[in-house]
């Protein structure tokens, strides 16, 4: 997943027959169009997200995908990546044999970009990238939810898995971690650490808060 030099787009462009779209979506892939796609030049409606839900659209490193990973060795079943960027994480969980392996992306060139980063790898087919808005997702059968988010949106986020995913599932957040969570594992360093969060943890964790606040509020009256 590391990105292409000049030379392989070059021949990626000779040997394939991928069409305008394909030109377009090698050129993101360059980070050539990187910035644009981010100004909403070449994403219809995203300047409709409210500007605390904007997440601009920064790659995984391979050490941060690497740490993901790692948090989520021994898991089985499927996974789902809420704002799956150009999909890498998705691709690597299904290498890694996570059964289905879905992407929740409302970007629509970073849809593109990541089922063409699929059908390059030989896994068209095999993994899922929806657009969809990650609000309106069902996650009340997901077990294991990777994100990659900005702050602002963790903030709200937490509160939808909270009331959503089943107790044994498990989150992992990369770049940013939750802010009002406790993780379980932290796996790397700096801006290459991931974090694991249990959710049958964090309910009991806000059961025991609302108790406590509860208690001190009875105490004061």
């Amino acid at each position: 997943m590391d990105d292409d030099t000049p030379d392989e787009v070059i021949a990626e462009l000779k040997s394939r027959p991928i069409g305008g779209w394909g030109v377009a979506q090698i050129a993101a892939g360059t980070g050539l169009a990187v910035y644009a796609m981010w100004a909403g030049i070449l994403q219809p409606g995203f300047q409709k997200v409210p500007l605390k839900l904007q997440v601009p659209y920064i790659p995984a490193s391979r050490a941060q995908v690497q740490n993901v990973m790692t948090l989520l060795r021994g898991r089985q079943g499927g996974l789902v990546d809420l704002g799956s960027g150009d999909g890498r994480i998705v691709l690597e969980a299904h290498q890694h044999g996570f059964i289905p392996a879905v992407g929740y992306e409302l970007n629509p060139w970073l849809v593109r970009l990541a089922r063409f980063y699929a059908w390059r790898a030989g896994h068209h087919g095999k993994v899922s990238y929806r657009r969809e808005d990650l609000w309106k997702v069902d996650l009340t059968k997901c077990k294991n939810v990777t994100v990659f988010l900005a702050p602002s949106v963790l903030s709200l986020l937490q509160e939808k898995l909270e009331a959503e995913l089943p107790d044994d599932a498990l989150v992992v957040a990369g770049r940013f971690p939750f802010p009002d969570w406790k993780p379980c594992i932290i796996e790397g360093h700096g801006v290459d650490r991931a974090w694991a969060y249990s959710v049958q943890e964090q309910r009991q964790h806000t059961v025991n808060k609302n108790n406590l606040t509860a208690t001190e509020s009875f105490t004061v009256n």
